[in-house]
């Protein structure tokens, strides 16, 4: 037997200790907490993923599949380009705003906590941000060729002015009460590109 941890398959335990890293972020969620949602005990969860760090990365990892998921099939649904931004973004909106606890995107949430001093989050956040960014380049492309975009700068570009702003709003998602705010971020972006 080899001294790796053995991959865990239980999609489950990652979506359990999911909530619990969602709503504490990594420094607050003890080993205690994860033990109690997963419903596995300390051994147990040591020994299926190596470290809380570890069992960090498999939760931000199925958060970012489940959410890019949802997001590239908002945008390659039909219908004006636009139009699908917008519901992108009106996504977010309810998507971070939802239960009493709004705990935001654990994405962002983990990017502001361990972004700047964890390569391995900030790998994790980097790779999920471009797929996303991938998927906006041809939706503006699509967008400047039929002439609904009219902005001739390169997809690339407005696929990243939009990517601030969608961030910058899931930011905001956060802590603004004022949902006439954040949807006045969202007329804005749209009438930039």
């Amino acid at each position: 037997m080899s001294g790796r941890p053995r991959e865990f398959k239980n999609t489950e335990v990652i979506d359990a200790a999911m909530d619990v890293f969602w709503k504490n972020g990594f420094e607050a969620s003890s080993a205690q907490k994860l033990c109690e949602q997963t419903g596995l005990g300390r051994g147990s969860l040591y020994n299926a993923f190596g470290s809380k760090h570890a069992l960090f990365e498999a939760s931000l990892k199925r958060y970012q599949e489940i959410g890019i998921q949802e997001q590239i099939k908002i945008l390659e649904q039909p219908g004006p380009i636009k139009g699908r931004l917008r519901i992108l973004m009106e996504w977010a909106i309810e998507f971070d705003l939802k239960g009493p606890e709004r705990r935001g995107c654990f994405t962002v949430n983990s990017a502001v906590e361990l972004g700047g001093k964890d390569p391995g989050v900030a790998a994790l956040v980097d790779h999920h941000i471009k797929n996303l960014e991938q998927a906006l380049c041809h939706v503006m492309a699509l967008g400047q060729r039929s002439g609904e975009i009219k902005s001739k700068r390169p997809a690339l570009e407005l696929a990243r002015l939009f990517l601030s702003s969608y961030y910058g709003l899931r930011v905001l998602n956060k802590v603004v009460q004022d949902r006439n705010l954040l949807l006045d971020v969202v007329e804005g972006t749209l009438a930039a590109l």
